[in-house]
């Protein structure tokens, strides 16, 4: 079941987050959020290291496999080749 919290913005346009939702994400001062719209709603995404830490190894390269930035690399390098020889 979802819980509403609600805050004010203020006239400067900044947003207080409710202190029960900073400790259960880990917001601390100095965190980074982003806001994402998707369907007509605006999602607040803290970039906190437990997020950070939820991308590694989402680019691993499989066993036998080339990794993606020496794909590019040899890619340009024809590129250039290519470009060189005209």
């Amino acid at each position: 079941m979802s819980e509403m919290n609600s805050a004010y913005v203020s006239s400067k346009g900044q947003l207080v987050v409710p202190s029960r939702i900073r400790r259960r994400y880990g917001i601390e001062p100095g965190t980074r959020i982003n806001f994402v719209e998707e369907d007509g709603l605006i999602i607040l995404q803290p970039v906190t290291k437990e997020y950070i830490d939820s991308f590694c190894g989402i680019l691993r390269t499989k066993p036998g496999g080339r990794s993606a930035v020496k794909e590019h690399l040899e890619e340009r390098r024809r590129e250039r080749a290519r470009e060189n020889a005209k």
